[in-house]
This record gives structure tokens, C-alpha cells and sequence, in this order.
């Protein structure tokens, strides 16, 4: 059984892989920069050291908003994620598995009569509206300081190619390693509580965490995503919005990274407590709202022209809907899974 109630964290991570290693290297793909297995391969390896070394500190905040402590109860908060964001992608709507789990946590809290730490969902809806902004911002000045420096320089054409599609390379594979550090949450976070592996001591000083087992799990499953159904995503992402250079879409990624980065780097909310700084918060953030907000920075500074406003509508009506209905459908199946399963879905009742 155990395995079973896994299964539907492996889907939601599976989801995760297919749809968003697109915002990484889909704008590479798609301007043949990079073939697609190049851009998989690297996706996948960085995808999931991101998730192993990195993805703790976002997990426990969402620990913290609402502890799903049995198996039964994990397995259906993780399905409902998966069939919200897959249900919503049917429809056309661009949506994150960041709010879908979220909305879902808050549906089993609903359900069980759990406190949902207000404090914690504060930050984390604050950081979805902060990360998209953010990522604007940097892509901003990325782009400003890339058109100062390419108005003054005489590089080749052929060596910016190159440049950029090296560029392209590294900038992808600290994304994937950002987008497995912050996102992994979303996929196994809700399992941690009731993690059926123990911790594996390999030698004297290395050990593999029950937690970090998990995390493997999932991010193999993110990888399979990516090897199996991201490819006609990777070719058409970065279009319906705002159509991009080679040198836009290096500026995006980066951007976007830096974003996912600023929330999911322990070391850099040490550093900046440690100089007496305010931190953001370890939270998870969607990786489609920052690959949009760094697409609006570029077409804003630019003019604005050519802005598909009513994808853009499209995709906000998407962000605000996920977690309402993922909350919902929670709640819902939580009953199911509870008098018709006869399945515990929190534990100590």
C-alpha cells in the first residue's frame, strides 16, 4: 500500500516535469538552439541534484502551513494537486503545481480540522505575487545591461551565437537545479510527515535521509516528465505571450532562476540574517508565473507592443482559480477517500 500511495506524488512530479522544464529550456528548443534531448538530460541530472541537496527548506514551510500525517491523507492532497493541474491545462489555462498543492493542503486542513498557520499562507501568496515581479525586475536590468554592452561591443555574429547558446546551457541547468530545489515541495512535501523510509547510513559520515529518499523519488519522477511529454511544450512555450530572441530568452531564464533562487537558497537567508538583513521567506513559487513575469519585463521595456494582453488575462484568471478549485476537490475526495476507502487520512482519529 505504501507504494500505491506514492504513486500519486510520482504523477504530480511527472506533471511537474512535462510542464515546466519547458519554462527552462523550452525558449532554447524552440529557437533550435538546443536539441531537445540535450536540454532533457541536463534538465533531468540538475533537476533532481536540486531536489536532493536543496529542497528541505521549502519543505518545511509547507510542513509548517499543515502537516499531512498519514499516508491515505498524502496520497490524496498530491492526487488532488495532480487532476487540478491537469484538468485546468485541458482547458487551456497555463497554471502552477505551487498553488495547486497549496490550495489542497488548505482542503485537507478543511477536512481533518486542522490549523492552517495564517502566517505561513500569508507568505507564501505574498511570494506568488512578489516572485513574478521580481523576476521582471531582474530581467529588466539584464536586458538594459545585455543591449548597453552588445551597443558597444564588436562581437561576431557567429560568436554571439555561440556565447548564447552557451549561455543557454548553464543558465538551463542552474534553473533545473533551482526549479528541483524549490518545486520539489510541491511534489513529495505532503509525504514528509508520513515518510515510510528510514534514514540509510552509507559508511561513517554519509547519510541519506528518509527525506531525502523521497525527494529522489520524485525528482526521478520529474525526470520522466521531462524525457516523456515536454517536448511539444518546449517547442511552442515563450510565443503566446511575447516572442523572443535567443538573447531575450537567455535574459528570461536567468531572470526567472534568479527569482525561483531568492526563494529556495538556504544559504542565502543565512547570509543575509547573519548581516542583520530581512530575508524572503523559503517558500515555494511558481515557476510559470516567473518565466511570465520576465517575459513582461522584456516586452515592457520595449514598448509593450506585441503583448498578447488577453493570453496574459487568460493566464492571471488561471492563477487565481488553481487554488480555489485544488482546495475544493480536496476536501471532496478527502470524504471519499475516508467513508466509501475507509482509508485513514490523518492520523490519531
Amino acid at each position: 500500500m505504501i507504494w500505491f500511495f506514492l504513486l500519486s506524488g510520482l504523477f504530480l512530479g511527472w506533471s511537474l516535469g512535462a510542464n515546466d522544464a519547458a519554462n527552462i529550456f523550452g525558449m532554447a528548443v524552440g529557437t533550435r538552439m538546443i536539441r531537445f534531448r540535450t536540454a532533457a538530460v541536463i534538465a533531468s541530472v540538475f533537476v533532481v541534484l536540486g531536489a536532493v541537496v536543496s529542497g528541505a527548506g521549502v519543505t518545511d514551510t509547507i510542513g509548517a502551513l499543515g502537516a499531512v500525517n498519514a499516508l491515505a491523507g498524502s496520497f490524496t492532497v498530491a492526487l488532488t494537486a495532480g487532476l487540478t493541474v491537469a484538468w485546468m491545462s485541458r482547458t487551456g489555462l497555463p497554471v502552477s503545481t505551487s498553488q495547486a498543492i497549496i490550495g489542497a493542503i488548505v482542503g485537507w486542513n478543511l477536512f481533518t480540522g486542522s490549523p492552517t498557520d495564517h502566517g505561513t499562507l500569508v507568505r507564501i501568496v505574498s511570494a506568488w505575487v512578489v516572485s513574478p515581479l521580481l523576476a521582471g525586475g531582474f530581467a529588466v536590468v539584464l536586458y538594459l545591461g545585455a543591449r548597453w554592452w552588445l551597443g558597444r561591443s564588436r562581437i561576431h555574429l557567429v560568436s554571439l551565437d555561440a556565447y548564447t547558446r552557451t549561455g543557454l546551457i548553464v543558465v538551463g541547468a542552474t534553473g533545473a537545479y533551482a526549479l528541483g530545489a524549490n518545486n520539489i515541495a510541491n511534489v513529495m512535501g505532503v509525504f514528509v510527515p508520513a515518510s515510510p523510509f528510514a534514514d540509510v547510513w552509507l559508511g561513517n559520515y554519509i547519510t541519506i535521509t528518509g527525506m531525502q529518499q523521497l525527494f529522489l523519488l520524485g525528482a526521478l519522477a520529474i525526470s520522466v516528465g521531462i524525457f516523456t511529454d515536454s517536448y511539444k511544450v518546449m517547442t511552442t512555450v515563450g510565443s503566446q505571450i511575447f516572442k523572443l530572441t535567443p538573447i531575450m530568452a537567455l535574459i528570461v531564464v536567468l531572470a526567472h532562476t534568479l527569482s525561483l533562487f531568492v526563494f529556495s537558497s538556504q544559504g542565502l537567508q543565512s547570509a543575509l540574517f547573519a548581516l542583520g538583513l530581512p530575508a524572503p521567506p523559503l517558500v515555494p513559487v511558481s515557476s510559470t508565473q516567473a518565466i511570465i513575469g520576465a517575459i513582461m519585463g522584456i516586452a515592457l521595456v520595449r514598448g509593450g507592443k506585441g503583448v498578447q494582453y488577453g493570453t496574459l488575462g487568460r493566464v492571471v484568471v488561471g492563477w487565481v482559480l488553481t487554488p480555489i478549485i485544488a482546495c475544493g476537490m480536496s476536501f471532496v475526495l478527502l470524504f471519499v477517500v475516508q467513508n466509501v476507502f475507509e482509508q485513514q487520512v490523518v492520523a490519531g482519529r
